[in-house]
């Protein structure tokens, strides 16, 4: 599924003046906090924001919305993104191809950061590669993504289903929405998954983010310096 489609059923579930949307702005304003708090990024900073999405509303590429210097930020995405770019004149935005090095050299950026972009890379050996691509460009990274343990999961609406595939796959298919149960569409993450991702020379940190539930939280962050 492309990465448009996915993001346009994404925010489905979550639509304007929803529950849902007031719930995935209190877990993204959130997120932005501990981008802040583990990033400690400064005026001058340049930052990639990795995979953001054409989609504009309230809940959408937090870091744009919330990041007093856009003009320091380049973002990239698979879609022309004639929204984003609109919606956001001052941010350098990139086309990439899928699954492709990024265009930039070594060490261009202070920050690269990517949300809710790395449980649809569609195999484990894909999101080593994105993350591989984002030390490579930056000297420090943040990603984030939705936590497999969160009650609700979070691109269907289905609660607690998914916490066993069979269950999963056979709600999906009932409700019509069979693409979410589909490894190439999207990877269950959890903490374990995530530290798979850290090199062994990196300095890293695993957290919970987003609506804080403890265990049960609703995103995490993976931060490598």
């Amino acid at each position: 599924m492309p990465q448009a489609a996915n993001d346009e059923k994404y925010y489905q579930v979550a639509g304007a003046g929803s529950l849902g949307q007031r719930l995935l702005i209190a877990a993204r304003d959130r997120i932005y906090q501990d981008f802040e708090r583990c990033c400690r990024p400064l005026r001058p900073s340049t930052i990639l924001d990795f995979g953001v999405s054409d989609v504009v509303n309230e809940g959408a590429n937090f870091l744009e919305r919330k990041y007093p210097y856009c003009e320091n930020i380049t973002a990239v995405g698979l879609s022309d993104a004639l929204a984003f770019r609109a919606a956001y004149p001052t941010v350098q935005y990139l086309k990439a191809e899928r699954n492709s090095p990024l265009p930039f050299p070594n060490c261009s950026f202070d920050i690269a950061t990517s949300n809710a972009v790395l449980e649809h890379m569609g195999s484990q050996a894909r999101q080593r590669f994105m993350i591989g691509e984002l030390l490579r460009v930056a000297r420090q990274v943040f990603v984030t993504v939705p936590h497999r343990y969160f009650p609700v999961e979070h691109h269907t609406a289905i609660p607690l289903l998914h916490y066993w595939m069979p269950t999963f796959r056979l709600t999906c298919r009932i409700l019509g929405k069979s693409e979410w149960a589909k490894e190439e569409n999207l990877i269950f993450m959890s903490r374990r998954n995530l530290n798979l991702f850290v090199p062994a020379t990196r300095q890293s940190s695993i957290g919970f983010t987003g609506i804080k539930c403890g265990p049960l939280s609703s995103n995490l962050y993976l931060h490598i310096t």
